[in-house]
């Protein structure tokens, strides 16, 4: 349990408002390596959150942090392979799946698109019960010593030179050096300090719950084996796309081992195509809208929630600021963007990462200025930045499958050249410096690899110009795009498999090929020098097998045993 008794005559390294998937993952790892952590929560665990669906890029930002500040549990939620360490309440993440829908039609089974996550060498990923990880991930801070406030709102936060005072509702203070706000949109910093910045190009509302009876879309519509896909959509994020909005069905009984009968669904809406309807309730609204669609109503024919609806006006909003002097924002606190690509912990927890570093060094030397903590705030908004025009031009394709059909492939991309290098980073760090040395030239997608920057903001530049519903614009802008694309020398084959029509990328990834000289794996010159540094493919296949025996669930599981053992 959390300590309950007074602490306020102590005097702690840092306190965290807020103990989300972000604020306990960074006490746990300040908590272990020796800061004193005070963690301040307005409601009690387990408690209901969204972000749910993990991406690569989170996976390999948690295995980072669990490898560079010796805290494993932060790794817990990056794969399956720790199921049974974390418990079945989760459910596994085998692929990104898109199904593009018109008003009126059902849906076309040529209009697909399931992007498959590689099962090599760390297993498929998760969708993560937010209560039941946040809950796991706040427990491991409180063992590694951070001292965990909840039903504790707080009311005021004081900042002086020489410390910070953090007043809860009940009036009790408590007095750190250092303050990270993790309190979400209602951050008691960003609206003290009129931060919050709404000049985002994604214009989206929401409504979401939690339900049951929510079947495999292809129970309602043909097979897995007609789609032609690898997997069924109910094996990972199924995401339904049509003109203005988009459809989250994020299920946890979807693997024979589960043990959560419920599914995550959400609804994302452009409000200036459709306004909110608040005369009627959320539920109603939701209903009535899917009907638009046939083969999304259909899934949702004996769908219950199990929990309140909740209906948010426009959703994206950022910061103009992120970090003072003695204080910062952090994970919804600093920004939030419409989830679309499930970007949204790949940023809080890169954030994190940059912020333990920054904090551990701060507390070294004393020095806890804005300017120390500069870094944080110019990767946090570069960060929203990209996500938001990326889901901002994705919304805008979605009026012309055509359109989507090459825009998508940026996303892709972009995805995978930032894996790529996060996974190169961490197994060719020699220490936590040159790891960061790498992650400051980081964007959210594209691996921080100039020509990738340029060849996107080209995409992104059609796109923005152009009018979707223009038919001809469209053919035009497919075309240019097309062109750009065939000087990507450095795009996978796969992805130009797309391009020419294929609708998924292959199950299985792993060939002979990939270790070909100069047009394999590692690629050659700039790019290779980027991603790869001066390996050798030898070091390739050393790596991956390392990482396969590392990351396996028995190498996990004795892991877990020696440490329980330790702990007694």
């Amino acid at each position: 349990m959390a300590r309950s008794y007074p602490l306020t005559g102590e005097r702690f390294d840092v306190a965290i408002i807020g103990s989300g998937i972000g604020g306990s993952s960074l006490a746990a790892i300040l908590a272990r390596n020796g800061l004193r952590v005070l963690v301040l929560e307005a409601q009690t665990h387990p408690k209901f959150a969204i972000g749910e669906s993990m991406i690569l890029e989170t996976s390999e930002t948690m295995r980072a942090l669990a490898e560079l500040y010796s805290v494993p549990e932060v790794a817990y939620y990056s794969s399956e392979n720790y199921l049974p360490l974390i418990g079945t309440s989760h459910g596994v993440k085998r692929h990104f799946s898109f199904l593009h829908h018109s008003e009126g039609r059902t849906q076309d089974r040529a209009r697909s698109l399931q992007a498959v996550i590689p099962r090599q060498p760390h297993g498929h990923e998760l969708h993560l019960y937010r209560q039941d990880s946040d809950y796991h991930l706040t427990s491991a801070a409180i063992a590694y010593g951070a001292n965990v406030l909840q039903n504790t709102p707080v009311q005021d936060i004081e900042l002086y030179a020489d410390r910070v005072e953090v007043i809860t509702a009940r009036g009790d203070r408590y007095t750190a050096s250092y303050v990270v706000d993790a309190g979400g949109y209602r951050s008691i910093l960003a609206e003290r300090f009129g931060l919050r910045d709404r000049n985002m190009r994604t214009h989206s509302r929401g409504l979401f719950t939690h339900m049951v009876n929510v079947p495999d879309f292809h129970d309602v519509a043909a097979s897995r084996q007609v789609y032609g896909l690898p997997f069924s959509v109910a094996e990972g994020t199924l995401h339904h796309v049509f003109h203005g909005g988009w459809m989250w069905v994020i299920p946890f009984n979807n693997h024979p081992k589960a043990t959560n009968p419920l599914c995550s669904v959400g609804l994302m809406l452009d409000e200036r195509i459709y306004p909110m309807q608040e005369e009627v309730s959320p539920e109603e609204e939701f209903f009535t809208f899917i009907e638009r669609f046939p083969s999304m109503a259909a899934q949702f024919r004996h769908a219950r929630a199990v929990r309140h609806w909740t209906r948010s006006g426009r959703i994206s909003y950022s910061s103009t600021h992120v970090a003072g002097d003695r204080y910062c924002l952090l994970g919804h606190a600093a920004g939030f963007v419409d989830p679309l690509y499930s970007k949204g912990l790949y940023t809080t927890m890169m954030s994190i990462s940059v912020l333990a570093d920054l904090l551990l060094d701060a507390h070294a030397d004393g020095d806890y200025s804005a300017a120390r903590f500069q870094p944080l705030e110019t990767l946090t908004l570069a960060y929203v930045r990209t996500a938001d025009r990326l889901v901002a031009n994705s919304y805008k394709s979605w009026s012309d499958y055509r359109l989507w059909s090459v825009y998508s492939v940026l996303w892709l991309l972009g995805a995978y050249l930032e894996y790529v290098k996060l996974t190169s980073m961490r197994v060719r760090a020699r220490s936590r410096r040159s790891y960061y040395d790498e992650v400051y030239a980081l964007k959210l997608a594209g691996g921080g690899y100039p020509p990738f920057d340029e060849a996107a903001a080209r995409v992104d530049e059609i796109v923005e110009e152009i009018n979707p519903l223009d038919p001809e614009a469209v053919e035009r802008a497919v075309k240019e795009i097309r062109r750009i694309y065939d000087g990507v020398d450095f795009m996978p084959e796969a992805f130009r498999a797309l391009l020419d029509g294929k609708n998924h990328l292959p199950k299985q990834k792993l060939r002979l090929g990939l270790l070909k000289p100069n047009d394999g794996f590692l690629g050659h010159g700039e790019y290779r020098r980027h991603f790869f540094g001066d390996k050798p493919a030898a070091a390739l296949v050393t790596n991956f097998v390392r990482e396969k025996i590392n990351y396996s669930s028995a190498m996990l599981g004795r892991k877990y045993k020696r440490a329980a053992i330790h702990a007694q």
